[in-house]
């Protein structure tokens, strides 16, 4: 049961009665603020066998050994410092409590804020621990990010997280949801972010990671998730890091081959800027939360894994972001890599970026909102539509009100915005919807519409509402049924 109540204190104290959870303590870069808490709690010999922080970089490496680019605050170097941590206390105390004991290993390796206050804050926090004695051991992962202007608040909220991961991993395991909403009891998102979290480990095998980041997202405790081709939930400014970011945007329910021509073509020409090297470019497929609701419902998760699935076997990582204003998207994409930066729309999506009603709440409206997201190194690659009358729709006929037509014309001029080439119009008609229609009808040609690897799987798991073998059988023959008696 939540106690959504409960106190930093009085979780660190309830963990140090319990004489069955037993472990050490390792802490880099912000002193040692989660083990602090148990031992101000009182009862601290009942939970702590060893706490330290390796501090110096020299014993750091001496203790953990050296990380592949030389950078500390990385999940790599945390998992050594859990693993080494954990061994130890198994080797050392086996024997003598092993019996009796769930052992843990608490690690964490973080950048507080410098004294000139100019540095990015961040860490990777994790706990290694048993649910029984003598058991399989789990893991829980985070990384965050503190928010706090002052170098000793952002101590406190670690020391705060800390303590709720620790309690949520031996009190909470049973509900992965509430564990995750335990995460920020005594804390709020104007101090600290959680932008990725991995549970593993065989009291863990039905957690989908994927879920427990689109929660993430969902209960606001970061704007964006990501994950990667194969399903693996990654953190954002690690899996970027030094990375041209290609993105599209868009419901994909399911991905048609208007999308993958949009791909293609917006590919090609993102690798020819001269600014672009080809072996840094990631593709990644965006879901917004508005996205995946339909309508006024909540988000259907099967759904959500449904479309990830799909995204995935094409071999995109996927992003899910509340970022539903695209500067606002720029914004965060520029805060991960300093590389040049591409998004592939199409032409509706420009349309709405030029409505000045979107920015009716900035101080500086449109100019404000389009001085962040065409001031970074970032273009857009813009996919015609056809029209009613059978016209093409592109940059070239854009309709956009006369006071803003300069404001467009600077951004061609200054190439921050191209059509995409050499496109496919006899493909031009499919949309989302109209495949989406065919799908739950069961008609036949849908899956002409869509890659064929796609419309595999969509029949293999009868995706998207369409119909199983059984059910379509039943369905033509009331048709064939309610034309014969015509």
């Amino acid at each position: 049961m939540y106690e959504k109540n409960l106190g930093t204190k009085q979780k660190a104290l309830r963990i140090n009665l319990d004489r069955r959870i037993y472990g050490s303590f390792a802490e880099i870069g912000a002193g040692q603020e989660t083990a602090a808490y148990f031992f101000k709690a009182g009862g601290a010999s009942g939970t702590v066998a060893k706490t330290m922080s390796a501090y110096d970089m020299t014993f750091s490496d001496a203790i953990y050994g050296t990380e592949e680019g030389g950078r500390y605050v990385v999940e790599s170097r945390l998992m050594k410092m859990l693993n080494r941590e954990y061994n130890l206390v198994e080797k050392r105390l086996s024997e003598k409590r092993g019996e009796d004991s769930q052992f843990f290993a608490f690690a964490n390796t973080v950048v507080a804020l410098n004294f000139q206050k100019t540095n990015e804050s961040h860490g990777w926090i994790g706990l290694q621990f048993q649910l029984t004695p003598m058991g399989p051991t789990n893991y829980v992962v985070i990384h965050v990010r503190m928010r706090d202007d002052e170098n000793i608040l952002q101590q406190q909220a670690l020391g705060i997280i800390g303590v709720n991961l620790m309690y949520g991993c031996f009190f909470y395991y049973k509900s992965p949801e509430i564990l995750l909403l335990s995460l920020m009891d005594d804390l709020t998102t104007d101090r600290i972010e959680i932008d990725m979290v991995r549970f593993s480990g065989p009291d863990f095998s039905r957690v989908d990671n994927r879920l427990m980041s689109l929660r993430l997202v969902k209960n606001g405790f970061t704007d964006a998730a990501l994950f990667g081709s194969d399903g693996g939930v990654l953190q954002p400014s690690e899996a970027l890091y030094k990375k041209h970011i290609l993105m599209m945007r868009g419901r994909l329910r399911p991905i048609t081959n208007v999308h993958i021509d949009l791909i293609s073509n917006g590919t090609k020409q993102f690798l020819a800027e001269p600014d672009v090297d080809e072996s840094k470019v990631v593709l990644i497929s965006e879901l917004t939360l508005h996205n995946l609701k339909a309508g006024d419902r909540d988000i259907d998760e099967k759904d959500f894994l449904d479309r990830v699935d799909i995204l995935c076997s094409l071999g995109h990582m996927v992003m899910i972001s509340n970022h539903h204003e695209y500067y606002k998207l720029v914004s965060f994409l520029s805060r991960l890599t300093k590389l040049k930066a591409g998004l592939l729309l199409g032409s509706p999506s420009l349309q709405d970026i030029f409505e000045e009603k979107h920015y009716e709440f900035l101080p500086g409206g449109i100019l404000e909102s389009f001085a962040t997201l065409f001031s970074r190194k970032v273009k857009l690659f813009i996919y015609p539509t056809l029209q009613p009358d059978g016209s093409v729709y592109s940059c070239e006929n854009f309709v956009v009100p006369d006071h803003l037509r300069p404001l467009f014309q600077y951004l061609i001029i200054n190439d921050k915005i191209e059509d995409i080439r050499n496109y496919n119009k006899e493909r031009m008609h499919i949309t989302t919807d109209f495949v989406l229609e065919k799908i739950k009808r069961g008609e036949p040609g849908w899956e002409e519409l869509v890659p064929e690897n796609v419309a595999k799987i969509i029949k293999e798991k009868s995706l998207f509402g369409l119909p199983s073998e059984d059910n379509y059988a039943d369905t033509v023959t009331q048709i064939h049924q309610a034309v014969g008696n015509l």
